[in-house]
Parts: structure tokens; C-alpha cells; sequence
């Protein structure tokens, strides 16, 4: 490696694996085995090695780096289709989405870090390379039963979270409690939860026994929750993706309250799109492709209050009867 390379170019990296992350199919390589381990823990192994490559990841630890957690706050920037992030003074990653290739250098400290990659790195690398892979981010929890999956749209504060653990605790397996990846591919709509950890805010430690012996932590911009594996902090079944089948867009009340009414395609895809970053032409074209064909489902707007198990109980009902 030249003194000048940063990005290390010319650097070894000859441990590689393939993986499927979201539907696309990543070429995943490194200097270092804990990366792998991580990545195996967030995306799915490809069962067909054969398989064409949707976009590569190649990722150098320099092991002269000394940096330490705590990790600053994530740094990302774009310019046209390059696309930055930094994470500590010694670990960063440029992602060109044309070619669909991503590289970077980590400090070992980082890289050693697996809960880190998991919860903030590797979502932020999806985030930026999803689009131009045919993949479409939403705000949005997702659970399902027997594959089938219900979205729960909606901004902040809006119970997304909430309403997905109350579901998870009714008999629905649990794939994303705040940005769910959705893709269409060879005439297929599926969604995408990863192996972040759930967040919860204060005030579900009203409804939820497992809650109450956990001791809330710092959440985003100083507000106060709850951070879990839902596995192990609530007990939920985790699934990694499902076929969704029932879009429900919130809109919360203060009241005890559940108005269930039909949503128009027209509707829906545009408050979907009216949620998706901004993207490159081409990844557009491919994300609204997404939106169209998740707006073509059942949709749902639901004005609603109270006590989420009680909500919870009046979804799945009309889940089963679609």
C-alpha cells in the first residue's frame, strides 16, 4: 500500500464470502475475520454461489490504527453518484453507485465492534447503495405471519414500534420496528427486516412486562427508551423477510379509538414516495418501482388510540380475513 492510497486500493483483502442483504446478492470481502462474522450475523447466505453479484463491499482494517469507542456520530455525504461516510478519524467507505462498488478502511477498534456494524454501520451502507440495487427503504415496522407481511406505516410518535412488539406478542413474527428494505425482483414483493436492535420509547414500559426490569438508556437527540434484541429482551420470533401482503398507514389519537378505512393506490404511493430519499435518476426509476408495486396491495388507513395489545388484537383480526 503507497503512503497516499487511503482508501487502500492496492491493500489485500483475501477473505471473501457472498451474501444476500435485502433480495441483492453482495460480494462481501476483508482482511478481517470478525467483519465476516459480523456480516453473517445482519445478511443471509447465498444458497446459489453461481449467482450474478448485485454490488461489492471491500473493506481494509488498518491494524496501525488505535482509535476507541466511544464512536463519533456518523458522517455522510454525497456528491452526484459517490456517496461518503465516516466513522472515526481511520474508518471510512466511499460507495460509487454506478458500478455498484463500495470500499473503505476501518480502525480495529471499529471493525472489533460487532453490535456497531449491526445497528449502524451495515444499515447505513444499505441505505446508501439500496436504491441503485432495486431496493427501496421505508419508514416503516414490519411484522408477519406464515410469510405474509403486514407494513405499518407512519412518521415518528406515530406507534409503529410499539404496535409492532404488541403484534409480535399476538402471534406475528417480527422483522423491523422502524426502516423496513422492500425490493421487487423476478415478479416477487418482498421485505426486509436487518439484525439492528428494537427501540422503544419510555412509555412502552407501560404495556409491556418485559420491559420492566430493563433500564431505560439515551435514545436519539437525548430522549430517553428502551434499546433491545427482541429476542432476548421480549422473546419475540425474529424473521429476516416475508411477502407483504396488508399496508396499514397510522395516525394516532390520544383517545381510545380504532377507524380502519380503505386507502387508494394513488394515496399511498404518494405518501410512500413522499418518504424516500433522494436518489440518481436511474435508482429513482427503480425505487418508485418498488413504491408501485407495494401500492398496489390492500391499504389501509387507521386512525387509532389506547392501549396497543387491544389495537394490536383488531389488526390481526381483520389480517386474517383479507
Amino acid at each position: 500500500m503507497s503512503a497516499g492510497d487511503f482508501l487502500c486500493k492496492d491493500a489485500a483483502t483475501p477473505l471473501c464470502e457472498h451474501y444476500t442483504a435485502a433480495g441483492a446478492v453482495c460480494s462481501f470481502s476483508t482482511n478481517y475475520e470478525p467483519l465476516l462474522e459480523a456480516a453473517r450475523e445482519s445478511f443471509l447466505p447465498v444458497e446459489t454461489p453461481s449467482v450474478s453479484v448485485d454490488f461489492s463491499v471491500r473493506f481494509w482494517v488498518d491494524h496501525v490504527n488505535s482509535a476507541r469507542a466511544p464512536w463519533p456520530k456518523p458522517y455522510v455525504r454525497g456528491l452526484d453518484h459517490l456517496v461518503f461516510a465516516g466513522f472515526d478519524p481511520g474508518s471510512s467507505m466511499l460507495a460509487d453507485l454506478r458500478t455498484h462498488r463500495v470500499i473503505g478502511r476501518f480502525s480495529p477498534g471499529i471493525a472489533a465492534d460487532r453490535a456497531y456494524w449491526k445497528a449502524v454501520i451495515f444499515p447505513i451502507l444499505l441505505t446508501v447503495v439500496g436504491a441503485s440495487i432495486g431496493v427501496a427503504e421505508l419508514h416503516c415496522s414490519c411484522v408477519a405471519k406464515q410469510q405474509n407481511g403486514l407494513l405499518l406505516v407512519g412518521p415518528g410518535r406515530s406507534g409503529k414500534s410499539t404496535l409492532a412488539v404488541a403484534l409480535a406478542q399476538d402471534g406475528f413474527g417480527f422483522l423491523s420496528d422502524d426502516r423496513t428494505l422492500c425490493s421487487w425482483r423476478e415478479g416477487k414483493l418482498l421485505a426486509w427486516g436487518l439484525a439492528t436492535t428494537l427501540k422503544l420509547r419510555l412509555e412502552a414500559g407501560f404495556y409491556f412486562e418485559g420491559l420492566k426490569d430493563k433500564e431505560p438508556t439515551h435514545l436519539q437527540n437525548g430522549e430517553r427508551g428502551f434499546r433491545l434484541e427482541p429476542e432476548l429482551g421480549l422473546g419475540l420470533e425474529r424473521l429476516r423477510s416475508c411477502s407483504p401482503r396488508l399496508l396499514i398507514f397510522l395516525e394516532r389519537s390520544e383517545r381510545p379509538s380504532f377507524c380502519l378505512t380503505s386507502m387508494s393506490s394513488a394515496e399511498a404511493a404518494s405518501r410512500l414516495e413522499a418518504d424516500l430519499m433522494a436518489e440518481v435518476s436511474d435508482a429513482a426509476a427503480q425505487q418508485m418501482e418498488v413504491v408501485r408495486k407495494l401500492a398496489e396491495l390492500p391499504c389501509r388507513l387507521l386512525r387509532y388510540g389506547g392501549r396497543p395489545h387491544n389495537v394490536a388484537k383488531e389488526l390481526a383480526t381483520h389480517f386474517e380475513q383479507l
